[in-house]
């Protein structure tokens, strides 16, 4: 066995040898080659991390969406992937669908034999399992009439013979489509304010219409347990006779995000009878940690932790005589993280460390003391407790710079011991229950994921080589860039370098701006932005609750000052845009400065006051998100209206002197198109330079949220737009298939 501190140099071996030789002629990066770059997702992963269940998406395979038919409960939006099964030992492989195909909900059985999954294939769900043993799969025919429904979960009853999910009712498809008719097509559309819920959220609610029911594997015979209720986090008892499961009940409609659902906890005999009440349904939310046995269950509740076994009547506080802090009158707040293997202690979680807290005994113990400054603190996530108990592993990510990995806690010594860690971006961790194979997704920062595997913490090897046609495709580099907003806060971005980078030039700079930006990685935008010979940028702000408008122009010139003070930016050659919140906040900045050549506001609101009832079919939300949520009002309309003038750059388009592109979408759910045609006439009437792209077929996203056809549209009149306002000599060529345009 290699030794355990070789391990990180051995994993930057490992990558620079699986990387590509450097090839004479490299190719440029275009939409075309965009649509088909590989992107693994590890779904599932048998208990003793033999096998591991691997869906792989592009672009192309979440094309050609009907965003009209957004709302509606029967639509199922295409979103196509290839599937395989890997074994982590000897690296073969099984191809589950080698096609594209619309498959979900992966569940390995008990024993790790079968895998169970569902697939979409002639308008209807099917349960299918996957025999590791034999390689082949079949097609469980349930016996009902029901269809299965699009959000059902796969739950695998302990002794592995039968199958738990959620069935529509008698009916429902043509209930859910009248419903969805009515509010779109009907000649008359009648809304009133007497019932509980908008229409377009009693359409939304006939989606939680479910009949909760077992599968017999072998005959695809169907037992229905529960025909009330959507249940949750689903699990059975160990000896499989009682679920438990959480309900989320909705009750009106709701415009703060703290009322107009219950939340419920509930324990079900599967052989019959009533539910067992555990906590009454309320409007706080209810998240609990069972322990294996699903015999008793932990919860947070103002900062206490109590636990609740099913023998008993009520919960009882674990963390009383805990919560004291010597000298100070605040208290400790404790979190609950999860049960030992064991079921005997709580990982508990505070602002001060980790702590192990006995559920008999009360007694508690802290594990891993945190650093004081809570804003430096590293990143760290539990993954895995060990089946042994001995250790607790742990993701890690340093908050400035890019050193990220996986950690493992001796729970006895209090020992962390480092088993990888470096500059690579590591997602989707599995751990098996003993601790003896890891599993994960790594890019170098640059390139696609690839899926990735250690046993016994020897040298990890690459199970996947998903991308082989970029090896000769030129790829952006990245760098993590510190800077200071204007108020000192210490801020982010990620700078993607142009391709054939020369120190000795400076460039243009495109920026795209959002919330906040970190970890690097493969990202689609960034490369075709520096394809065209351009920096991209990602800055990060911060943001103050009422003043959020200020945050981009705070951060977002002075992280590019840093840049130009490099002397490797060409600061007559600037643009800015973003998507959403970003494109709005693009919108919003080029009132407020004229610093940048050009801007592009893709599917991002110009007005915050009209937004507020701009997009039915997600009825409420923009008021929740500008009282309460993203855009950090504070208030709302007839509280503070001058705060939604002043973050409203269609307000303030007079002060525009940027030339701007806008880019939106027909079924564009979020931003209606609507919206932004109020910027497109108030520039035109003020004579300023605009240029308003719809795309018909487009959703929120507008081109990148269409047809094949559309995204290379949309990212043409992008590098053209920048191009032409960059005075450069012509476009780029972004379609291996399309040419110049």
């Amino acid at each position: 066995m290699l030794h355990r501190r070789a391990l990180p140099s051995m994993l930057i071996l490992a990558a620079l040898l699986a990387a590509p030789a450097f090839a004479q002629e490299m190719r440029g990066f275009t939409t075309e080659i965009a649509l088909d770059v590989k992107s693994p997702r590890i779904v599932a992963m048998s208990e003793d991390g033999r096998r591991i269940a691997v869906t792989v998406r592009t672009r192309r395979g979440r094309a050609d969406v009907d965003h009209a038919r957004f709302g509606d409960p029967t639509y199922v939006s295409p979103s196509l992937v290839t599937a395989l099964v890997i074994d982590t030992r000897s690296g073969d492989r099984v191809w589950l669908h080698e096609q594209f195909a619309q498959v979900s909900a992966f569940t390995w059985s008990p024993d790790g034999s079968r895998l169970a999954y569902l697939l979409f294939a002639g308008e209807a769900f099917r349960l299918r399992i996957f025999d590791a043993e034999s390689g082949t799969t079949d097609q469980v025919a349930l016996r009902t009439g029901k269809p299965i429904a699009s959000s059902s979960p796969l739950v695998w009853s302990p002794d592995g013979e039968s199958i738990l999910l959620t069935l529509r009712s008698d009916g429902w498809q043509q209930r859910a489509s009248t419903a969805f008719h009515e509010l779109t097509q009907a000649p008359v559309i009648v809304q009133d304010s007497r019932n509980d819920f908008l229409a377009w959220d009693r359409v939304r609610n006939i989606a939680n219409e479910q009949v909760t029911a077992l599968i017999t594997i072998s005959d695809g015979a169907v037992r229905e347990v529960l025909t009330d209720g959507v249940p949750q986090g689903v699990g059975f008892s160990l000896d499989g006779s009682r679920i438990t499961y959480t309900t989320a009940t909705r009750t009106k409609t709701s415009y703060t995000r703290r009322d107009g659902t219950d939340y419920g906890l509930y324990s079900l005999d599967v052989d019959g009878g009533e539910p067992l009440m555990l906590i009454e349904p309320t409007e706080e939310r209810v998240s609990v940690d069972w322990n294996e046995a699903r015999d008793a269950y932990a919860f947070s509740e103002e900062g206490a932790v109590l636990v609740r076994r099913l023998s008993e009547d009520e919960a009882r506080d674990v963390t009383e005589g805990h919560r004291d802090i010597p000298g100070d009158t605040a208290e400790v707040d404790f979190s609950v993280e999860r049960w030992s293997p064991d079921d005997e202690q709580l990982l508990l979680t505070s602002s001060k460390g980790w702590h192990l807290l006995n559920a008999d005994s009360d007694d508690l113990r802290t594990v891993l003391t945190l650093e004081e400054d809570e804003d430096a603190r590293p990143r760290r996530s539990v993954v895995q407790w060990s089946e042994d108990g001995r250790y607790i592993y742990f993701t890690y990510s340093a908050r400035d710079q890019w050193q990220r990995g996986l950690k493992r806690l001796d729970v006895g010594s209090g020992d962390v011991e480092t088993l990888m860690l470096d500059s690579g971006l590591y997602r989707g961790w599995r751990i098996s229950s003993d601790g003896s194979t890891v599993v994960y997704t790594r890019s170098d920062g640059d390139r696609p994921d690839d899926v990735w595997a250690t046993r016994n913490l020897e040298a990890p090897t690459r199970l996947t080589d998903l991308n082989p046609q970029l090896d000769d495709v030129a790829l952006t580099h990245t760098e993590l860039v510190e800077y200071l907003d204007v108020d000192g806060n210490t801020l982010y971005g990620i700078l993607y370098y142009p391709i054939d980078y020369d120190p000795s030039r400076k460039y243009p700079l495109v920026a795209e701006i959002y919330e906040r930006f970190f970890d690097n990685g493969f990202h689609e935008n960034m490369n075709l932005i520096t394809a065209q010979g351009w920096f991209g940028f990602r800055p990060s702000v911060q943001f103050e609750e009422g003043y959020p408008g200020e945050a981009w122009l705070k951060a977002v010139p002075s992280a590019i000052n840093k840049l130009i003070e490099r002397g490797i930016v060409d600061e007559d050659q600037l643009g800015v845009y973003g998507q959403s919140y970003g494109g709005y906040a693009a919108n919003l900045l080029i009132t407020q400065t004229d610093r940048f050549a050009a801007a592009a506001n893709v599917s991002g609101k110009v007005n915050i006051i009209s937004f507020l009832g701009d997009s039915p079919k997600i009825t409420t939300r923009n008021y929740a998100a500008a009282e309460v949520g993203q855009d950090r009002i504070g208030a709302t309309l007839w509280e503070q209206p001058q705060k939604y003038i002043e973050h409203s750059a269609v307000m303030f388009a007079d002060r525009i002197e940027t030339p701007l592109l806008m880019l939106s979408g027909e079924g564009d759910w979020n931003v209606p198109a609507t919206n932004q045609r109020e910027m497109y006439y108030a520039l035109r009437r003020l004579e300023k330079e605009v240029v308003w792209v719809h795309y018909t077929a487009g959703g929120h996203g507008a081109g990148r949220a269409s047809s094949v056809a559309d995204f290379h549209d949309h990212w043409q009149r992008m590098f053209d737009w920048f191009a032409e306002h960059f005075d450069e000599a012509g476009p780029a060529t972004v379609s291996d298939q399309g040419g110049t345009r």
